[in-house]
């Protein structure tokens, strides 16, 4: 297979977890590097994933950087799980949960008639443990040296926020949202509304676009090809 990386490359990613986007970005330019020859490559990502994510990344190189803005504009979807009745200061497993609440009172009937009241366009208040840059330094930055800043909304849009599946206090779901778009904003916002707490436990991003994971590279796959 031909690559032609200083022209421009689109290339899918499923980004693995616990891997930073910089991590993968990283990792493709020391393989370019090596398999190649190529000493000076373009190559940036379109979309930030969290560390604890999965899935799909798209990573532009050479000319095709140029083409990073246009990505990044487009509606994502995704699939994960989130957990009732216990909150995490990052809204998700990289932070210990801080607040344990009872759950007894739910139904299957409450939980989906409460995910009715996030679709729509929204103002969305980042995560403190975020990639959200704020006086030009990242939010995650300040929340580890334990600062207080204030986090601005986001005005955010929300087209399907349905329900896959009900094991409480486990819950599976689908979402398709706009660009800028927190699904662990998102779970801590149904866990207030449900009065009992919520976390993200899984998360994995299925589509950016027409581009879609199940057409995307393993890196150690993608690795074979080049050179």
């Amino acid at each position: 297979m031909s690559f032609q990386f200083e022209q421009g490359e689109v290339l899918l990613i499923n980004k693995p977890y616990q891997w930073t986007s910089f991590d993968v970005v990283g990792k493709l330019r020391t393989i370019i590097r090596k398999r190649t020859g190529i000493r000076k490559i373009k190559i940036g990502h379109a979309g930030t994933l969290d560390p604890l994510a999965t899935g799909l990344l798209i990573i532009c190189t050479g000319k095709f950087t140029r083409r990073i803005t246009s990505f990044q504009e487009l509606e994502k979807e995704y699939t994960g799980t989130m957990y009732l009745g216990a909150t995490t200061p990052s809204f998700d497993l990289e932070t210990s949960p801080d607040g344990h609440f009872p759950t007894d009172d739910l139904t299957e009937e409450t939980i989906r008639d409460a995910v009715k009241h996030f679709t729509g366009t929204l103002e969305q208040i980042p995560p403190k443990y975020s990639a959200k840059k704020i006086d030009g330094k990242r939010a995650y930055d300040y929340a580890r040296e334990e600062k207080e800043v204030e986090i601005k909304a986001n005005i955010v849009t929300i087209t399907v926020f349905e329900i896959t599946r009900v094991a409480i206090p486990l819950i599976d779901f689908r979402v398709v949202c706009s660009k800028g778009t927190y699904i662990r904003s998102l779970a801590r916002d149904l866990g207030m509304h449900l009065g009992c707490g919520a976390h993200l436990t899984a998360l994995c991003r299925t589509r950016i676009g027409m581009y879609h994971l199940r057409d995307a590279w393993e890196l150690n796959s993608l690795e074979q090809q080049i050179g």
